[in-house]
């Protein structure tokens, strides 16, 4: 870090000492560039005005505007609970573990222990572009893009301000705040920012369901990141990210709260000589804590149930790669290692408010690949051929359990797993005009996460226990896609894919409470018990539509996705996947010149059930957001926003007691921005 310090002490000197008969230094902070063969794959790419056009400022929002990307529930991080927050591509749900690989800078951001997203720790004013990749298979990113992959980059130099930032005002108490500062110069840049956020939050249970022990859920999260991106030569540059961030909310009841916590660092080091190449090195920290309880008859009271007080994890890891170019033909190939580690550590068994026993689970996943990618283009067509290897295991897995006072219940060690999987995709495209065909078939793969394996977790009066022995899920896919440019600055585009997931994981049923079951402890009368469970097979067939048109000031998009997913396995056959609906869809038009510009957004997602057993189900929801910018001077901008401005109910979760949730009612924010 002192040596990044002495670096930036020097830029201005060494932009000034700079020969005008050198070639220019061009810093970018971003990564090797796209592969020519991503044109075969169904991408869809959010730019910077789009970001920071979402209503509500969170990244969670701005991701909807590619329809099929979902998280496992409805609600965002201001209220739903951290671990349901994974996120997933092409009807691919079931559990709230990410299936789809989501990528900042470079770095895996899947939480080392759980797989699930902390969403709070990306204020979207920091992004400059944000890449989808629907489909798996895609080896170059690394292991885990069983769904697809999503891709957030940092802001480029030609999109930072010197001073940035905005303050806003919103409904039930909620401010946000955003700041940043940035240093530019011909051999590099450097930015610091910060956000803060903090709400008293609404009442999570429905109106007709709630009892005396309802009450509104608050939050207050924070985030930072310093980056310095610097030249070392005309063709290298060397990218330095540091960031934390701090989440508290709570879900509407005592004894629920919940808290997240951690500090990223990477270094990357990326030539664009004749031949491309990047080294790249991180580390992650993460600790979680949750609380759960019992709600009373009527709802008119809590009790304590679990204490999960504290589950530390970390991952590091790094990655090398090479492009060269042999003629038509580019190529991208290196390897990456993966290495996650940590445990749940929690109390349990409550009797009169206190708990009798304590729980120690977790270990340690390790995957290392290498993988190889082509593009090749002639004329009218475009090939890619991509695949990797990785080996993977799984160890020193073990549980505890113990009771306050003396003793041991449990000491299980669980065996070592190790074993190799492949992954690979191939596809061409054809372009004729304004009209462009795609084909494309994959193969991609997903290691349980630490949490699957090890932790239990409670939702309302509902236990899921862990399991240690879970396979890894694979896919086999294809697609075929149609495109169309009938002007400059109109796009379109259909994908129909087939999707065919091997050993899915799943919350399964398997018994009714009231009981003691192993694993979660008691479950009440009121609550089912359920266990992670591979599943034989579950086929996705569907359609995804894509539009985007500008014409002067006004920009209209427009995205679609259909799902038909159904299980094919003893216990579940003929069912849906739980939380995947079957329709999905994201319009957006607005208006903007200069500084001014007005926007609105529907958006809809279709019926989808609650549970495994498809007993419960979730109404379909169509929802508004708008926001209106004005500009007051030429470096200050009013602007008014609206979340669910017709005050939708939106189904969130229904419990086995009927008990409905919602997600975000009617928000109004009033903000005042600045700079950039």
């Amino acid at each position: 870090m002192k040596k990044i310090m002495g670096l930036l002490a020097v830029l201005p000197t060494s932009a000034m000492a700079q020969s005008v008969d050198e070639p220019e230094i061009v810093v970018t902070g971003r990564g090797l560039d796209d592969a020519p063969g991503d044109r075969v794959y169904d991408i869809v790419t959010l730019d910077r005005a789009r970001i920071l056009d979402a209503a509500s400022g969170r990244l969670e929002d701005v991701l909807r505007d590619v329809a099929g990307l979902q998280q496992f529930r409805r609600s965002d991080s201001r209220t739903a609970n951290p671990t349901s927050q994974g996120i997933t591509l092409r009807g691919l749900g079931g559990n709230a573990s990410s299936r789809a690989l989501l990528l900042l800078d470079g770095v895996p951001q899947a939480d080392p222990f759980g797989g699930w997203v902390a969403f709070p720790a990306y204020a979207t004013d920091r992004l400059g572009r944000i890449r989808v990749t629907r489909g798996g298979g895609s080896g170059i990113a690394g292991p885990g893009a069983l769904a697809g992959t999503i891709e957030l980059e940092s802001m480029t130099p030609g999109e930072l301000a010197p001073l940035s930032g905005s303050v806003a005002a919103g409904s039930r108490g909620s401010i946000d705040g955003r700041a940043a500062a940035s240093l530019v110069r011909d051999g590099g840049f450097a930015t610091v920012s910060g956000a803060y956020v903090r709400g008293d939050g609404f009442v999570p249970v429905v109106a007709g369901d709630r009892g005396a022990a309802d009450r509104p859920a608050p939050f207050e999260q924070a985030s930072g990141a310093v980056r310095a991106v610097l030249s070392l030569d005309n063709a290298t540059e060397l990218q330095a990210n540091v960031s934390a961030f701090t989440d508290r909310r709570d879900r509407g009841l005592d004894f629920t709260e919940n808290s997240s916590e951690g500090a990223d660092a990477s270094l990357r080091l990326v030539g664009r000589g004749a031949v491309g190449w990047s080294l790249l090195g991180y580390l992650q920290t993460r600790a979680f804590a949750s609380r759960f309880a019992s709600v009373g008859a009527g709802r008119a009271s809590t009790t304590m149930t679990l204490d999960q007080y504290n589950v530390p994890a970390t991952g590091w890891g790094g990655r090398a790669e090479i492009a060269p170019t042999f003629g038509a033909v580019a190529v991208r190939a290196g390897g990456d290692l993966r290495v996650v580690e940590g445990q749940t550590q929690e109390l349990y068994s409550y009797v009169a408010g206190n708990p009798t026993r304590r729980r120690a689970a977790g270990g340690r996943n390790v995957t290392a690949g290498a993988f190889v990618d082509l593009s090749a283009g002639r004329e009218s067509l475009t090939f890619s051929l991509g695949g990797r290897i990785d080996r993977w295991s799984v160890a020193n897995g073990r549980l505890l359990e113990t009771p306050l006072v003396g003793g041991v219940l449990t000491d299980s060690s669980f065996a070592d797993r190790s074993g190799w999987q492949p992954t690979g995709r191939a596809g061409v495209a054809w372009t004729k005009g304004a009209i462009t065909l795609r084909s494309a078939g994959y193969r991609g793969w997903r290691l349980p996460t630490l949490n699957e394996l090890y932790r239990p977790f409670r939702v309302g009066a509902d236990a899921t226990a862990a399991n240690a022995a879970l396979r890894p899920e694979t896919m086999w896919g294809g697609e075929v896609g149609l495109g169309l440019r009938p002007a400059r600055q109109v796009r379109m585009a259909a994908t129909a894919f087939v999707n065919d997931l091997h050993d899915g994981i799943a919350n399964v049923t398997v018994a009714n409470g009231p009981g003691t079951f192993p694993g979660v402890g008691f479950v009440s009368a009121a609550g089912v018990f359920r266990r992670r469970a591979n599943l034989d097979r579950i086929r996705v067939r569907g359609v995804e539509l894509d539009a985007q048109a500008q014409s002067g000031p006004v920009e209209a998009r427009l995205s679609y996705a259909y799902t038909d997913a159904v299980v094919r396995d003893p216990t579940l056959d003929g069912l849906r996947p739980a939380q995947t609906p079957a329709h999905s869809a994201a319009a957006t038009i607005g208006w903007r010149r200069e500084r001014a510009g007005v926007s609105a957004t529907a958006r809809y997602i279709g019926r989808q059930f609650e549970d495994d057993g498809n007993t419960r189900s979730l109404d379909d929801a169509l929802t508004f957001d708008g926001v209106i910018t004005l500009p007051v001077t030429p470096g200050l901008r009013i602007e008014a926003r609206a979340e669910n401005l017709t005050d939708v109910r939106v189904e969130a979760a229904i419990g086995a007691d009927g008990v409905v949730e919602r997600a975000v009612p009617r928000t109004i924010w009033i903000a005042a921005r600045f700079g950039g």
